[in-house]
């Protein structure tokens, strides 16, 4: 008997042996999406494209509600400064948007206390209806009579660094826990109190597959802060979430961060977190040697090389051949390790989701 896309992903993540594992199409940057309709592809989804799994997330946005104004404060030919919706001053060049240049963050809407008190008093409340996507009751109404998986993703605001870091800043954060560490801890209890709040009115009206976290907190050689001072601070605050999160039925927690996290999966293991994503591969991870490592108390999700896609060919068969036994061991769902950039052609990008799908056992 076929599984429906929720029994498969259940399956799939619980080490349970579905019919197949499960399977979705990784999008692209925007630039990559101009690359590929250029190359051939009339825009057809993805997912009816290549046959994988349906998979929705709710959209709730767990930052500052109200968000701030978009607000130009200063512009010359090449570039423009301007206040985005978190508060945070930035310049950017006018002639590249999207995922291919990094803008530059000139202030962050947080130095001290006091503009913490502020920020959270005016816009990190509950309100609920700011957060919730337009047509909230009619996605219930869709959700509740769902035979694929839901995800709440508390993208770029449900974590303990990340989110701090978009209020501070790297290098204030970074300074702040020797110079204010009880600012950091009353930001961390705040997030922990928010992203509780807030997953609660969700769970009031409908049932969740898996809720994730988002950190972002590593880059190519390591962690952006200590292991024990990560641990120390944010390990407790990940606990009490956790354990909410189990106590409302959540079988699958997740967590969101690029680079290498070598170190800090023991701390999101010990904190209840059991699904993790996407082993970037240019950072030196590895989801083979992570299965040999944690074995079946972490599920993953990624872990082949986009640059191997990018490439094509020989190049692309050999990655996608390297993540197959963690596929046979199951809890593992395979897909590149980042939505894919824009040096990916059409015809790669084809050529790989034909070929992962086939190593599968999947029909195309």
């Amino acid at each position: 008997m076929q599984l429906t896309p929720r029994e498969r992903y259940i399956k799939t993540l619980g080490f349970d042996n579905p019919d197949v594992p499960f399977l979705r199409a990784t999008g692209g940057w925007r630039e990559t999406s101009e690359r590929w309709q250029k190359e051939g592809w009339d825009g057809t989804s993805l997912q009816k494209l290549f046959k994988t799994d349906p998979m929705a997330s709710t959209g709730v946005y767990y930052g500052p509600v109200p968000r701030f104004e978009y607000k130009i404060v200063e512009e010359d030919e090449k570039t423009r400064i301007y206040i985005n919706h978190e508060g945070i001053l930035m310049r950017e060049f006018k002639d590249y948007g999207g995922n291919s240049s990094m803008p530059q963050f000139l202030r962050f809407p947080v130095e001290n206390e006091e503009d913490f008190h502020k920020i959270r008093d005016e816009r990190l409340g509950l309100n609920f209806r700011q957060r919730a996507p337009q047509n909230w009751n009619d996605h219930i109404k869709h959700w509740n009579n769902r035979d694929y998986p839901l995800m709440c993703f508390a993208d770029r605001w449900g974590g303990f660094f990340g989110p701090l870091r978009n209020l501070m800043g790297l290098e204030n954060l970074a300074v702040a826990f020797y110079d204010q560490p009880k600012l950091v801890e009353k930001m961390m209890d705040q997030r922990a109190d928010a992203i509780i709040q807030i997953t609660k009115k969700v769970l009031d009206d409908v049932e969740l597959d898996i809720f994730a976290f988002w950190e972002d907190m590593a880059y190519n050689t390591g962690p952006l802060i200590g292991p024990e001072m990560y641990r120390k601070f944010a390990l407790p605050r990940y606990k009490m979430v956790c354990e909410w999160l189990k106590s409302r039925g959540i079988k699958f927690i997740g967590l969101d961060s690029d680079g290498d996290i070598t170190e800090l999966i023991p701390i999101w293991l010990d904190a209840g977190i059991n699904v993790l994503w996407p082993f970037e591969v240019a950072a030196g991870m590895d989801v083979v040697k992570v299965r040999k490592e944690y074995g079946h108390d972490l599920a993953l999700i990624g872990g082949i090389d986009k640059r191997a896609v990018a490439t094509g060919g020989s190049v692309m068969k050999k990655a996608v051949d390297h993540i197959m036994p963690v596929v046979e061991d199951g809890g593992y769902i395979p897909e590149m390790d980042h939505s894919a950039p824009p040096d990916i052609s059409w015809h790669n990008m084809c050529e790989y989701m034909e070929y992962l799908t086939k190593q599968l056992g999947r029909e195309i």
